[in-house]
């Protein structure tokens, strides 16, 4: 159904400035957004297509898939960034601001699709992430704020996996062989059965039985053993929250546990391969299998133990089924978005879910707009969205538009540190045309990184009220003489979707044009080649270098047959190279790989470009000591 011409967009309220600008929360707050379930009829969802939550939030459904699966895909658009200074450069204010100009200005159809944030950095140094000023998903406390509780779910999924496998090996440990058949196979009422997914081990041990009492001493020894070798536990738990002091313990120390410990770690909840698994899932029967295939540890023989062996996948599943229908939300300007999802864009591909991309690409229509984000600068989120994401899903791409900001730009050409808290120096307030220059090289080897997949890139330039015009227009006449389609001033933070409107434009002549995508890499290519492949043409390294550890895991995954698998580099977001303070383009530098690991439910090995912290920590004053209730009308204070 397409949806042209249904949606009543809701009018701006611009918030006069007191003594200060009025904050985010405030902004939202003066919006009253519409009844989600008219939002749901405007843009063409039939009544029992969605499972509403509140009065402005709403799951959907997975039916309409198949209602609409003769209706053609929109146009396919993807909102990258240059390499960010610590505070961000606006891309998801960016993706709002263009589909509020797309469908509120220009009236054409559109949808946009973010990740969900996390509840950790929420609390502890991010503050809100749904956008900012003009340009923001509302409400946005309840954006931020557990949502409808996908990030709860993935926790609890997570964990109860972790359980099992601690949990497997004392029983195995503390029993023999017959004790361990006869509690995994218990008789109830006088029967003895195996339950489906036992039987389903079975099949894949070779062993064609289905009657407990008929195995044999060795079946059942096979049958009841996993034998995971406790050093290669690769699953770790997790928590929505920031905390370092779990970044490694010692579990199993209460004498229950009859002197079985290990170290462990826990790590923040959108690090799970659940969360990367939701995130890639074109159904549900499709993400139950891929639980199913998540490897969590090796055995003693260095073969891969999954949840599938643990007896666990269908309880994840079961877990999970609320979790993986996107859910509907509005912007400001009263257009549709979907929040569904959200990957680490470090450790994983970090981008929000093909199944929210592939139904808003029904809904829009063949003439509308779907405009969806990848995490951090292109070398990251960007490169990952194209070999993963798109591998993933067969969609393609119709456009690049690629943030940037004076200020990064400023960093990147020489200036002086950029740290969240700390006020801006003087060079970043002041116009300083030279900056702009020298930084700009970060921008064109950005632009250059998008043509590596032959896709049309518009510089969406986040235009702060301290740019000179000069430095606007500097930036954008080199983007464009470094092979930009088209170059833009944007303004939606300050006056929403009208300041995007000319971005809307470009992107729609740009997406026209016709994509000449291409992947980076055949994933036939063995692991090593893959990833100099990535290190070499994306972050201009001159080579890689494998530690000892990491050659090991490559060859490991290889024999286990997962070499076939895209590569997803775990590396930091602060530069092009390995070394965060190298800013601009970094050359010559050779990439270190200190570890390789497979996230083989999701479907990706990934490398680990020095020290990766997967559970972020709290700084020295938290943004929780700004956020509070109002107990007398239940108002959030101090969110963003």
């Amino acid at each position: 159904m397409n949806i042209h011409g249904f949606i009543l967009p809701t009018r701006l309220r611009h918030l006069p400035p007191m003594c200060f600008p009025p904050s985010d929360l405030e902004i939202s707050r003066a919006q009253t957004p519409k009844a989600v379930d008219v939002l749901a009829k405007e843009i063409g969802l039939l009544a029992d297509e969605i499972e509403i939550y509140g009065k402005s939030k709403a799951k959907v459904r997975l039916s309409l898939l198949e209602r609409l699966k003769d209706q053609a895909d929109g146009k396919y658009v993807l909102v990258a960034g240059i390499t960010p200074t610590p505070l961000g450069e606006g891309k998801s204010t960016v993706t709002v601001g263009l589909v509020q100009a797309l469908t509120a200005h220009l009236n054409i159809n559109s949808f946009a699709c973010l990740r969900q944030p996390s509840q950790g950095p929420t609390f502890g140094v991010k503050g809100g992430a749904a956008g900012g000023g003009y340009a923001q998903v509302i409400p946005m406390e309840e954006f931020n704020l557990h949502l409808t509780g996908d990030i709860h779910a993935i926790t609890a999924a997570n964990n109860l996996l972790a359980a099992a496998i601690d949990t497997r090996i004392l029983h195995e440990n503390t029993q023999t062989d017959k004790a361990l058949y006869n509690r995994l196979v218990p008789s109830v009422n006088g029967v003895r059965e195996f339950s489906s997914i036992q039987l389903a081990r079975l099949k894949k041990l070779g062993i064609n039985k289905t009657d407990p009492s008929a195995l044999t001493e060795e079946e059942v020894s096979k049958f009841a053993r996993l034998n995971i070798d406790p050093s290669t536990i690769t699953w770790q738990r997790v928590l929505d929250t920031n905390d370092r002091f779990l970044r490694k313990m010692t579990i199993g120390q209460a004498p229950t546990e009859k002197g079985y410990s290990r170290q462990a770690q826990f790590d923040i909840a959108v690090a799970s391969e659940i969360m990367a698994v939701l995130a890639l899932t074109d159904s549900l029967a499709d993400m139950k299998e891929r639980l199913g295939r998540m490897v969590v540890a090796s055995d003693k023989d260095g073969q891969p133990v999954t949840a599938e062996d643990l007896g666990v996948t269908g309880a994840l599943t079961v877990l999970m089924k609320d979790a993986i229908k996107p859910n509907l939300m509005q912007t400001l300007e009263g257009t549709p978005v979907f929040v569904h999802a959200g990957p680490f864009a470090n450790i994983a591909h970090g981008n929000s879910s093909v199944l929210a991309d592939k139904i808003a690409l029904k809904l829009v229509g063949q003439e509308g707009f779907v405009v969806t984000e990848a995490g951090f600068g292109a070398d990251i989120g960007m490169e990952k969205f194209f070999n993963i994401k798109c591998r993933a899903s067969g969609l393609v791409p119709n456009a690049v538009v690629l943030v940037a900001t004076v200020r990064a730009l400023k960093m990147h050409g020489g200036g002086p540190s950029v740290t969240a808290g700390v006020p801006l120096k003087r060079e970043y307030t002041e116009e300083n045309i030279q900056l702009v220059a020298d930084g700009c090289c970060n921008l064109q080897k950005q632009i250059q990184i998008a043509q590596l997949f032959g896709v049309p890139v518009i510089v969406a330039l986040n235009v702060f009220k301290t740019d000179t015009r000069a430095e606007i227009d500097l930036v954008c006449e080199l983007a464009k003489r470094a092979g930009a389609f088209d170059a833009v001033p944007c303004y939606h933070w300050s006056i929403g979707g009208k300041g995007t409107v000319e971005l809307a434009r470009a992107v729609r002549e740009a997406a026209s044009k016709g994509s000449r995508f291409r992947f980076l890499y055949d994933v036939q290519l063995p692991i090593v080649e893959k990833i100099r492949t990535i290190a070499q043409a994306v972050y201009g390294a001159k080579d890689i270098e494998l530690s000892p550890e990491a050659q090991s895991k490559i060859d490991r995954y290889t024999q286990q047959g997962f070499g076939n698998l895209p590569i997803c580099m775990a590396k930091t977001h602060l530069s092009l190279s390995h070394q965060p303070d190298k800013k601009g383009v970094p050359r010559d530098f050779i990439l270190p790989i200190s570890d390789v690991r497979a996230s083989i439910g999701a479907g990706f090995i990934y490398p680990l470009v020095g020290t990766m912290s997967t559970m972020p920590g709290l700084p020295t004053r938290p943004c929780f000591y700004d956020i509070d209730l109002d107990t007398e009308t239940e108002q959030v204070k101090g969110l963003f």
